[in-house]
C-alpha cells in the first residue's frame, strides 16, 4: 500500500492544523494536539505535560523510598532519577523526530527518519535509566547498611521458574513502556496525521475534478445548444429555402450563422486552468449574433437591441450563461407569439452589483416556465461561482412579456473591450 505524504512543504509547522487534519486538541492538557505532531509547539506541549504527571509519581516515590530506607536524602535521589529518566525516555525520542522534520526532507525520508529518531531516542533513554538505575540502587544498598537493615531481596526468596518468569514480565514491561511512552503513541499520531493530509488532499482533488466536470457540462450543453443537428439543419433549411426566392437573404442568414458560431464556439475554450474565462462584452456579442440570426429566420418579425456601456462591456462575466437567458426568450416568448416581437438586452451597474437582463414583449410567464434544465443551470453555475451573491430573477414584463436578470457582485474589469454593442437597425 502506498505510504501517505507529508503535509506540503510550505504549511508551517508552528501552526495549527487545518480544520480538515486536526483530531483532538479541546482540553487544556491535550491543546499541544491542535500542532503538527513532531512541531515544536507540539513537543513543547507534550514535554510539559508528561512531566507533570512523573513529577508528580516522582514525589510520592521519592517519599516511599525515604521512608523505608530512614533517609530522605536517598528517597529524593531515588524521585530525582525517576524524574530524569522517565521525562528522558518520554521526549528523546520525539524530541530527535521534531529536528527531522524541521530538515523539510522529502517525504518518504522524512518518515523513515522519523522512525529511526525514536528508536534511537528509547535506546539513549533506556541506556541513561539503567545507568542511572545502577547508581541509585547502590545508593540505596549503601543507606541500608548504614542504617543496619537488611536489603529487601524478595527475588531471592522465590524459586527459580518464578525468578524467570518475573524477569520476563519485567522486559516485556520494559519494552511497552519505552515503546509506547517513547514514542511509540506518537509515531502513531504522526502517520496517522499523514493519513488525513492524503485523504483531505484527495477530498479537494475530488471537489475540483466535479468543479472542472460541472464547467465541462455547461460547455458541452450550450455547444449542444448551439450547434445541435435541428438548429443547424432549421437554419440550412430556411436558407434553401431562400435560395431561389431571395438569395440575398439567403446569404444574409448564412452569413448571419457562420457569425454566431464564429463568436460562440471559442468560448467553449479554457485557458490552461479548466476553466472558461469571458468578459461582459464577448457575451453580449454572442446574444447580438444569435438575435440577428433569428430575426432573419423569423422573416424580420423579430426586434431586438443591446444596450451597455464601453465600462460593463470589459466587466468579466461568467460564459454562456447569458444566452440561455435569450433563447429562453425567443423559444418561449417570441416565437408562440403572432406578429412581431421584440427583444432587448440590458446591462446596468449599481452601488456593488451588475444586472444584465433580458426583456421581451412574448407571450408572458407560462406555467413551468422557469422551472426548465437551462435555467437551472444557470442557477446552479451562479451558486457555485457566487454562493449566495448572485442571483437569477424572472418576473411579468409590463405589457405581457418576461423579464430575466442575472445579478452579479461587481468585479473589476478584465480588459478593455474594443467590441461595439450590435443592435438591429430601425
Amino acid at each position: 500500500m502506498t505510504a501517505p505524504p507529508a503535509p506540503p512543504p510550505s504549511y508551517p509547522l508552528d501552526s495549527t492544523l487545518p480544520p480538515q487534519v486536526l483530531i483532538g486538541g479541546n482540553t487544556v492538557w491535550s491543546r499541544y494536539r491542535q500542532f503538527p505532531v513532531f512541531s515544536g509547539p507540539w513537543l513543547r506541549g507534550r514535554t510539559v505535560l508528561f512531566a507533570s504527571v512523573i513529577a508528580f509519581f516522582s514525589a510520592v516515590t521519592a517519599f516511599a523510598v525515604g521512608f523505608s530506607a530512614r533517609d530522605y536524602g536517598v528517597g529524593a535521589l531515588s524521585g530525582l532519577h525517576l524524574l530524569g529518566a522517565f521525562t528522558l525516555m518520554a521526549t528523546a525520542g520525539p524530541a530527535l523526530a521534531t529536528w527531522v522534520r524541521y530538515r523539510r526532507w522529502p517525504a518518504a525520508r522524512e518518515r523513515r527518519a522519523v522512525v529511526l529518531a525514536v528508536l534511537v531516542g528509547v535506546a539513549l533513554s533506556f541506556l541513561a535509566d539503567f545507568w542511572a538505575s545502577s547508581y541509585v540502587e547502590g545508593v540505596v544498598e549503601a543507606a541500608y547498611r548504614d542504617n543496619g537493615q537488611p536489603l529487601p531481596d524478595m527475588a531471592a526468596e522465590a524459586p527459580m521458574a518464578e525468578r524467570v518468569v518475573a524477569v520476563a514480565i519485567n522486559l516485556a514491561v520494559l519494552v511497552l513502556i519505552y515503546g509506547l511512552f517513547g514514542g511509540g503513541l506518537a509515531l502513531r499520531a504522526y502517520f496517522s496525521e499523514q493519513r488525513r493530509w492524503l485523504d483531505n488532499h484527495h477530498a479537494q482533488e475530488v471537489a475540483q475534478l466535479r468543479e472542472l466536470k460541472q464547467h465541462s457540462d455547461l460547455r458541452l450543453g450550450v455547444l449542444q445548444a448551439q450547434v445541435e443537428p435541428h438548429f443547424l439543419f432549421n437554419t440550412l433549411a430556411s436558407v434553401r429555402a431562400l435560395v431561389r426566392q431571395d438569395p440575398a437573404q439567403a446569404e444574409a442568414t448564412l452569413d448571419a450563422l457562420v457569425e454566431h458560431l464564429r463568436s460562440t464556439i471559442p468560448q467553449l475554450r479554457d485557458d490552461g486552468d479548466g476553466l472558461v474565462h469571458s468578459t461582459l462584452g464577448q457575451q453580449l456579442d454572442i446574444c447580438a449574433s444569435y438575435l440577428e440570426l433569428m430575426r432573419l429566420r423569423m422573416g424580420g418579425r423579430l426586434d431586438f437591441t443591446i444596450e451597455a456601456d464601453d465600462a460593463l462591456r470589459a466587466r468579466p462575466y461568467p460564459p454562456l450563461l447569458l444566452i440561455t437567458l435569450v433563447e429562453n426568450a425567443i423559444k418561449h416568448g417570441i416565437e408562440p407569439k403572432h406578429g412581431p416581437g421584440r427583444v432587448v438586452v440590458r446591462a446596468l451597474e449599481d452601488a456593488d452589483h451588475l444586472n444584465v437582463a433580458v426583456i421581451d414583449d412574448g407571450v408572458g410567464l407560462q406555467p413551468g416556465l422557469g422551472s426548465g434544465v437551462g435555467l437551472a443551470n444557470v442557477r446552479e453555475q451562479l451558486l457555485e461561482r457566487y454562493g449566495g451573491r448572485a442571483a437569477l430573477h424572472m418576473r411579468s414584463a409590463p405589457g405581457k412579456g418576461v423579464e430575466a436578470e442575472i445579478r452579479l457582485p461587481l468585479e473589476a474589469p478584465a480588459r478593455s473591450s474594443a467590441t461595439s454593442d450590435r443592435a438591429t437597425p430601425a
